[in-house]
């Protein structure tokens, strides 16, 4: 096995280095490597950490940490079972753990999100409606009161307003930083507004919350219908490492998982585990907004 591992590897260098040479391709892809998606990439990832509220993180250190949890992982499974397939197949699914981790703070970051945008619309309807606020005072003003994540977002906004004070300019930096569908919407509708002025605004507005509070409680019902699958998912991982745990303290359980067919069962033991895993939380992934204003 470990054989095949090296003679793989090698004939992958080679393809690099000719493809490389012969039509000057660049990276570790299979095909050549494109500047326009790199930066598309790259722009997908600041927006994605963004919604997880750690813009200032650059993905170069996100994938240090995985890199770091992959030996990890790698290393422990190699404590268990030894050999090179089930530690790498390990040490890959624990470099997926980072994220996982920003997957569910992002979730719930939006889910805060989703939660609030209708009373802060609200509260801007009455304050450019009944009170007469202008709306960028009107969207500073709610913005103090929005939750503890959403806040410096509108306070880098308020930054950039008073310097500025081109509005334009201002929405950019607010919906940059909140990087949410909702978010979009509602700064374009006040945008428009603002520029263009008119009448409507407190009827767009009151359309607006209404969607989205229509998508809240959609939402809301649909988690609940899906908490007992939830629960039960977890089992996925329990059941099976303990299982194998089990087996290394039974008779020659240990040395049986060092033979080349244990080595393969391990292995192909542990994939099924993370398919299986990933399978499930994709089937039970809510549908996400576009965000068509980004």
């Amino acid at each position: 096995m470990t054989a095949l591992l090296v003679a793989a590897a090698a004939a992958y260098g080679v393809f690099l280095a000719y493809t490389s040479v012969a039509f000057g391709w660049r990276g570790i892809g299979l095909g050549p490597h494109f500047r326009g998606s790199s930066v598309g990439g790259r722009a997908r990832a600041q927006g994605w950490l963004a919604q997880a509220g750690i813009v200032d993180v650059r993905p170069v250190e996100l994938a240090a940490v995985m890199a770091l949890l992959f030996v990890t992982g790698a290393a422990l499974c190699f404590a268990l079972f030894g050999g090179v397939l089930p530690p790498l197949v390990a040490g890959m699914f624990a470099a997926t753990f980072p994220l996982a981790s920003l997957r569910n703070r992002r979730e719930r970051r939006r889910s805060d999100a989703r939660e609030a945008w209708p009373r802060m619309i609200e509260e801007m309807r009455l304050l450019t409606g009944s009170l007469g606020r202008s709306v960028p005072q009107a969207l500073f003003e709610v913005g103090r009161r929005a939750p503890d994540e959403m806040r410096p977002a509108f306070r880098a906004a308020h930054r950039e307003w008073m310097i500025s004070t081109d509005f334009p300019r201002t929405v950019a930096v607010l919906k940059r930083g909140l990087a949410d569908p909702t978010a979009d919407a509602t700064c374009e509708t006040l945008l428009v507004a603002h520029e263009i002025g008119g009448t409507d605004l407190d009827r767009r507005l009151a359309a607006l919350a209404d969607d989205r509070v229509q998508d809240l409680q959609g939402r809301k019902t649909a988690q609940a219908k899906q908490a007992g699958v939830r629960f039960a998912r977890r089992f996925v991982l329990l059941v099976p490492v303990g299982m194998a745990l089990a087996g290394l303290s039974i008779g020659s359980g240990r040395s049986a998982y060092g033979t080349s067919g244990g080595q393969v069962g391990v292995a192909v033991g542990i994939a099924m585990v993370v398919v299986c895993w990933l399978w499930a939380g994709r089937l039970m992934r809510l549908p996400e907004e576009d965000r068509v204003f980004g």
